[in-house]
């Protein structure tokens, strides 16, 4: 059997914690380690077929990243609930599964880095898979799995995380650490305190934190200074 490439999913504990803009730092970071990363999008939600997505801010922040988009609905509502709204059939998590070990598996890749699409429990098809199940499924196929979790600086964080941690925990799935997705130039008491806090609350190590309005930095800046953002 080949030997696959790591397959790193990087997940949220709600909507726009910063999983895209944490997604390319991390493609920057290894592709400064010389390393071929392979970024996928596995559901693409919020932007009309002509529309850039995701993958594109990846693109324009990360640099000439190869990139891959499985899948797209254009509102901004749970993957099964949009596919419901409009007769759409989802992909099964099984053939996520396998796209995912089809690219892990070819030559030259070194890691294979997913921009999940929701929380590690949303839905991804209508059996009622989740993105759990589909590290479950990667697992079963051999696959190295690991999950980062982006969260927010501020209340609710704790357990947000804690909640994410465990439910990955409880399904033998590795959390490789949490990383802060949009870190504030100026940090009340609350984001100050979850520094601290997050590692003992969730037995987790943080990773990571990203600047605030890093998304909006052109690709020079980005690319220089990412590498020191999140530490694997």
């Amino acid at each position: 059997m080949a030997l696959l490439a790591p397959i790193m999913v990087v997940t949220g504990t709600g909507p726009r914690v910063g999983t895209t803009v944490t997604t390319a730092a991390l493609a920057a970071g290894f592709d400064h380690h010389d390393l071929r990363v392979v970024v996928v999008k596995l559901a693409q939600t919020s932007r009309a077929e002509d529309e850039p997505g995701d993958v594109d801010d990846i693109v324009r922040l990360a640099g000439e990243v190869e990139t891959h988009e499985f899948f797209r609905l254009e509102e901004e509502l749970p993957l099964v609930t949009g596919a419901r709204r409009h007769g759409v059939v989802l992909p099964l998590v099984d053939d996520h599964a396998d796209k995912l070990l089809g690219l892990a598996g070819r030559d030259g890749v070194d890691l294979v880095l997913v921009d999940a699409t929701g929380g590690v429990l949303d839905r991804l098809d209508a059996t009622g898979a989740t993105l759990a199940d589909l590290g479950i499924a990667l697992q079963h196929r051999h696959a190295r799995v690991g999950f980062i979790v982006v969260t927010r600086p501020g209340l609710g964080t704790l357990n947000h995380c804690a909640l994410t941690v465990e439910a990955l925990t409880a399904r033998d799935l590795e959390c490789l650490g949490v990383v802060i997705g949009s870190w504030p130039k100026d940090p009340d008491l609350v984001a100050l305190t979850n520094l601290s806090d997050l590692p003992s609350v969730t037995d987790t190590p943080l990773i990571g934190r990203i600047p605030e309005e890093a998304g909006t930095w052109d690709r020079e800046r980005f690319r220089a200074e990412s590498p020191a953002w999140v530490t694997l």
